[in-house]
């Protein structure tokens, strides 16, 4: 009696176990015909082309199914030189300014062109009548919000700066100074170009300067860690650079236009990021620093000749590339002059403060400045000082002349044509 109960258990048993080979190989067959997903580790190795590629072909030379939509996933704006201004256009511009409770702007109001419109946020106050959604990410949250607002209502040019009037990352020919800077800039060739960059200067930041594959710490360039992480969660199909490059310190121009090569929905989408990402606020700031260029040119490493730079953008006009070099060595030269008599009151003063102290112990730690040099140092101080300046005032006079600023460039010029 247990037996003749026992057997239609065992059919059953064989029966379910067949159905379930069944069906696995059925599954498996089906999963091959799918698409595969390309995973992260895949796709951030390559542009968007090669992973086309790769994955309409296996190593082996089969073909594989693909996705339709790929090209749609990552798309790439049409960044174009801007269009045609008649000569003496007067283009509309404002200034977006990232500052926090107590800065001083009262610069702006005191020295800058009534032609051009401010903008002050206020990071850390919500009850500004400027200020970001969330106090993080520094300036870049600032830039980001101000696009999103205003992106149906864009003036024909905007700068994006700090709130400082003299900080050293000012470029030293305009005297460090945020009012010359903005007075002198040249706003046709933010149009022409779409983005510039406000610092004509290469150091720091050029030619090479962040490797996103670093893995060791750098005090100086602590956000170095990061880039490769953050680069992926932004531009998820776009490869991660060897090297991301551009003049520092966030503080650039853009078009109307340029602006507008981006739909709105992917600017909210890079705020979003900064919204949600665990970095530090400081670090999660200075990240955007070098990638700047790559959302508003497509470039990687984004280094004008400073002599273009400074002529075009600025009109000051050296010559040439050769001139502007010879200048910048002599201005090198009065720098090290400078630190070197820095370098020598300092160790005098120290000296001096372990005599007054009485602390034999220190002062002979110390190193003692050499008797004389400081005399040596200052006499070529002053013989450098009037040579620099002459320069930089000639190559001001030269820049006034929109000639002379399209023959250095190499553009043609004609008759009307301003800067």
């Amino acid at each position: 009696m247990a037996k003749s109960k026992l057997t239609p258990l065992l059919i059953i048993a064989i029966v379910s176990f067949v159905v379930f080979l069944y069906s696995t190989h059925r599954t498996r067959e089906t999963w091959r015909r799918l698409p595969q997903y390309v995973g992260p580790s895949d796709h951030l190795l390559r542009d968007a082309s090669d992973a086309t590629r790769n994955r309409n072909s296996s190593s082996n030379g089969s073909s594989r199914p693909q996705d339709p939509n790929f090209a749609n996933w990552n798309p790439k704006p049409n960044f174009t030189r801007g269009s045609p201004k008649p000569g003496g256009y007067n283009y509309s511009a404002t200034l977006v300014v990232a500052t926090v409770k107590g800065e001083n702007t009262q610069w702006m109001e005191e020295h800058l062109p009534a032609d051009i419109q401010k903008s002050i946020w206020v990071a850390d106050d919500p009850t500004a009548p400027l200020h970001p959604p969330k106090n993080k990410g520094h300036e870049v949250m600032i830039y980001l919000s101000w696009i999103i607002d205003n992106y149906d209502n864009l003036p024909d040019v905007t700068l994006f700066l700090h709130a400082h009037q003299h900080t050293w990352h000012n470029d030293d020919i305009l005297g460090h100074d945020a009012v010359e800077m903005i007075k002198r800039l040249n706003r046709a060739r933010v149009w022409r170009e779409g983005y510039v960059n406000l610092r004509c200067s290469w150091f720091p930041g050029c030619p090479e300067w962040m490797h996103p594959g670093e893995t060791e710490f750098n005090g100086n360039k602590m956000e170095e860690l990061y880039l490769s992480k953050s680069w992926s969660e932004l531009f998820p199909l776009d490869p991660v650079p060897v090297v991301l490059a551009q003049p520092c310190s966030a503080q650039f121009a853009l078009s109307r236009e340029r602006i507008l090569a981006k739909p709105h929905a992917q600017y909210i989408w890079y705020r979003e990021w900064l919204f949600n990402t665990k970095m530090p606020d400081n670090v999660s700031g200075r990240v955007w620093e070098y990638i700047w260029q790559f959302v508003f040119t497509g470039h990687k490493v984004y280094c004008p000749p400073e002599h273009v730079c400074y002529c075009d953008q600025y009109g000051s006009c050296f010559g040439g590339e050769q001139e502007y070099e010879a200048f910048a060595r002599q201005k090198q030269e009065l720098y090290d002059r400078e630190n070197d008599l820095r370098r020598w009151q300092d160790m005098g003063n120290k000296v001096n403060k372990a005599m007054e102290e009485g602390d034999a112990e220190e002062l002979e730690k110390l190193e003692r400045p050499e008797w004389g040099k400081d005399v040596e140092y200052q006499r070529e101080i002053d013989r450098l000082s009037p040579i620099v300046d002459r320069l930089k005032e000639e190559a001001r006079e030269r820049g006034k002349d929109p000639r002379n600023r399209a023959r250095e460039l190499g553009r043609e010029w004609k008759e009307g044509d301003g800067f």
